[in-house]
């Protein structure tokens, strides 16, 4: 839940109210190293351990199976179902269209043009939490299909059980999304930076 701030008749320099607040954890990166480092040593099993630790989930396989994943596409409701596949449609239409109108711009001899260019593979991310955010998975996955990506996978945390939340799964089969992992944080994108998370996580 977001916090509600009323700035009505506070007069002056609003950066102290609106200040991001500064927090026990707000310094990270210790963390986030020892994670990488962790995965990058131990691959499968650190990942499991770290998920055991930080997600409270024990998955022996974070790797979603395809009939998982097509399965939730047919358990949620029509409604939800209607409403991924229209965004996918504007999503696509709206990254073709930045595909066919690359810009080019011009201005004191410098010349710069905005180039599509598809990489081998790209890992998507989509947070956990209060809500499933499928419109994550859209938001990252079709864009690199749109612009040629031949290999595109997600990660994305576990719930208790070890589960992904049916609406992401469903998100996924709608983007057409190769592989989805349950594993979240710092240790998903360790092992999906390489383009390698199935080979280390195994």
């Amino acid at each position: 839940m977001l916090d509600r701030i009323d700035v009505r008749g506070i007069a002056g320099d609003l950066r102290a109210v609106l200040a991001r607040p500064q927090t026990a954890a707000a310094d990270v990166s210790a963390a986030v190293a020892e994670i990488i480092a962790r995965v990058r040593a131990g691959g499968g099993v650190a990942v499991r351990e770290l998920t055991a630790r930080l997600d409270g989930a024990d998955v022996s396989e974070p790797r979603v199976d395809r009939e998982q994943v097509a399965a939730a596409l047919e358990r949620v409701s029509p409604g939800l179902r209607g409403a991924l596949e229209l965004a996918r449609d504007q999503i696509v239409a709206w990254h073709e269209a930045q595909r066919e109108r690359e810009a080019h711009h011009e201005r004191l001899g410098v010349e710069v043009t905005e180039l599509v260019l598809p990489v081998d593979r790209a890992g998507c991310y989509v947070p956990g939490g209060r809500a499933p955010l499928a419109s994550s998975v859209l938001m990252t996955a079709l864009p690199a299909r749109v612009a040629g990506v031949p290999e595109v996978l997600l990660c994305t945390p576990p719930d208790p059980s070890g589960r992904v939340h049916d609406a992401i799964l469903a998100a996924a089969a709608i983007a057409e999304v190769d592989e989805v992992y349950a594993i979240g944080g710092a240790q998903a994108i360790a092992c999906a930076a390489p383009g390698r998370c199935g080979r280390r996580t195994g």
